[in-house]
């Protein structure tokens, strides 16, 4: 294996973390983190060394799930009625699983430009910086994004109506 290869492989980790909170689905997070870690590996020319790998991988990571995402709403998958019953998701019975499918349902209320911004600074630890770089969008709107997704979670949890509103 190469060094380039060598340090990717140290970022894997967070990745996948990543992919399974933004796609809520294990198969297609491990291929949205494949797909991202060949995209890399074929590009590795393109990396300036001495600057941030991990946000440099996140990314490509993000861009291609954005990607997945524009191709889905243009042709949408279509689920025959019988595989139906098969995708509904049982509450579990315990307190601790009770919170975290609210806070499941809290995430997934969000409008998704507030949930990545949440995912990638409360999940994956990345400064505002680096989300800002991750998301190529300004550090001020990073800072907003969490500041209104946090507040929207807070209601949920609480019970009460969230005042969401859409990010343009």
């Amino acid at each position: 294996m190469t060094e380039f290869g060598a340090e990717i492989e140290q970022h894997i980790g967070p990745l996948r973390r990543y992919a399974r909170a933004l796609l809520r689905d294990r198969t297609d997070a491990d291929d949205l983190v494949q797909d991202a870690l060949a995209r890399a590996l074929s590009r590795s020319d393109r990396f300036q060394p001495g600057t941030n790998l991990r946000a440099w991988l996140f990314t490509i990571l993000h861009n291609l799930h954005a990607n997945h995402v524009r191709r889905k709403v243009t042709a949408p998958t279509v689920t025959p009625v019988g595989d139906a019953a098969l995708h509904v998701a049982t509450p579990a019975g315990q307190d601790d699983h009770m919170e975290l499918r609210d806070m499941a349902r809290g995430l997934a209320l969000l409008p998704p430009e507030q949930r990545q911004v949440l995912l990638l600074v409360a999940l994956e630890g990345l400064r505002y910086e680096e989300v800002a770089t991750v998301l190529g969008i300004p550090v001020g709107t990073v800072m907003s994004r969490l500041s209104r997704a946090r507040e929207a979670l807070r209601q949920h949890l609480a019970g009460e109506a969230p005042r969401l509103r859409r990010v343009k």
